[in-house]
C-alpha cells in the first residue's frame, strides 16, 4: 500500500528554560549562517564574544515567563498540530513535525518517516525568507540526502496569500477582536534586517528603493518577505473589516546593530499609546503557533509599554496554533 509522509517544519525551541538549554539552543540558531549572514570568522567572534556570554540569562528568563507545564508552548502547539492533521488524514499518511533546531529534529522526523513513497514537507512560515523558511527547506534537503532511503521530497511554497491560510487566521481572530473591541489593530510580523531582503531583489533595484516599494506584488518582489507581509497585511485587513484606518503593519524582534526593515513594533506600540489609543489588539501573522515572540515579547512586554505610554490595554490575539480551522487549512496548504 503506498503510504504518504507530510513533515511539518518549524524554527524550535530550547529544551528547558534554564541558561545552559538556551545557550545549546542560541548556539544552534545564531551559528546558521543563513541566520547571521557575516562570514564564518565574524560570526563565530559575534556569537561567541558577544551574545552567548549575556543573552542567553536575559532569554532564559523571558522563556520562564511563558513556560508551561507541558514544556515550551510552540512545542506544545506543535505536537498538537500534528497529532490533529494525523487524525483528520488516517492511515494513509503519516504526519510529523520538525525543528529546524533543537528538538525533535528534523533528522529525528525523517527517520519516523523512513519508508514512505512521496514526501511533503510544509515548512510553516507563511511569509518566504533565508533565514528560517530557507535555512529549514536547505536543512531537511541536507538531511534527506544524508540518509539516502527517501526520494527527494516536494516542498510546499510560501503561502503568505493562500485563501485556507488567510481565513484560517481570520477565523481565529474574529472572536478575539470582538471581544476586546479595540480602537486599533496592529499586525506585527519578524524582523528582518535590510541586506536579507534586498537580497530576494533579483534585479538589484527594486526592493527598498522606495517608501511604496512593496504596495503591490511584481516580478522583482515576488519573493521579498516584506512585500509577502504587506501582502498579508491587506488580505487580512480586507477579511477582517478592519478599513484603511484600523490597522497598520510594523515588524519586531530586532536583534544587533545593522539597519532592519520597519516600523518597528517597540516604536509603534510607545507612538500609538501617546496619541490616544486606549485598546490596541496585535496580531502576529508571522507566527502560525504562539512561543517567546508573541506571548512574552507581544503580549507582556509590549502590553507593558503600551500601559506605560498611557494605553489603557493591549491584547494579544491568539496565533493559530491547533485550531480546527487551523489542521484544516494545513491539509489543504500541502495538498493533502
Amino acid at each position: 500500500m503506498s503510504r504518504r509522509g507530510l513533515l511539518l517544519v518549524n524554527t524550535g525551541t530550547p529544551d528547558a528554560p534554564t541558561v545552559p538549554a538556551v545557550r545549546r539552543y542560541l548556539r544552534e540558531f545564531l551559528s546558521d549562517p543563513r541566520v547571521i549572514d557575516l562570514p564564518s570568522l565574524p560570526r563565530w567572534l559575534l556569537l561567541n564574544l558577544v551574545i552567548l556570554p549575556r543573552r542567553p540569562r536575559r532569554s532564559a528568563a523571558a522563556y520562564r515567563r511563558i513556560w508551561t507545564d507541558e514544556g515550551s508552548p510552540l512545542l506544545v502547539h506543535g505536537r498538537a498540530l500534528a497529532a490533529g492533521v494525523r487524525a483528520a488524514l488516517g492511515d494513509e499518511v503519516r504526519v510529523e513535525l520538525g525543528m529546524r533546531y533543537g528538538s525533535p529534529s528534523i533528522a529525528e522526523a525523517l527517520g519516523r518517516l523512513a519508508g514512505v513513497d512521496a514526501l511533503t514537507v510544509l515548512p510553516l512560515f507563511p511569509q518566504d525568507s533565508e533565514a528560517a523558511r530557507g535555512s529549514a527547506v536547505a536543512k531537511v534537503e541536507e538531511e534527506v540526502r544524508r540518509r539516502g532511503d527517501l526520494r527527494s521530497p516536494r516542498i510546499v511554497p510560501a503561502f503568505f496569500d493562500h485563501p485556507a491560510y488567510l481565513e484560517a487566521v481570520a477565523e481565529v481572530s474574529r472572536p478575539a477582536l470582538a471581544d476586546f473591541a479595540p480602537d486599533r489593530v496592529l499586525m506585527s510580523f519578524h524582523g528582518l534586517p535590510e541586506r536579507h531582503v534586498r537580497k530576494a531583489d533579483p534585479s538589484g533595484t527594486h526592493c527598498l528603493a522606495s517608501p511604496d516599494c512593496c504596495d503591490e506584488m511584481v516580478d522583482a518582489n515576488r519573493r521579498c518577505y516584506r512585500a509577502q507581509c504587506l501582502a498579508t497585511a491587506r488580505s487580512l485587513a480586507d477579511r477582517l473589516d478592519l478599513g484603511e484606518d484600523g490597522c497598520e503593519l510594523s515588524f519586531q524582534s530586532r536583534l544587533g546593530r545593522a539597519a532592519w526593515i520597519g516600523p518597528a513594533t517597540s516604536d509603534r506600540v510607545r507612538a500609538l499609546a501617546e496619541s490616544g489609543t486606549r485598546r490596541l489588539a496585535v496580531l502576529t501573522p508571522a507566527f502560525v503557533a504562539d512561543g517567546l515572540e508573541s506571548l512574552e515579547e507581544i503580549g507582556m512586554e509590549a502590553r507593558d509599554l503600551f500601559r506605560a505610554h498611557g494605553g489603557e490595554d493591549l491584547r494579544l490575539v491568539p496565533s493559530l496554533n491547533a485550531e480546527p480551522a487551523w489542521v484544516r487549512a494545513v491539509i489543504e496548504i500541502s495538498g493533502h
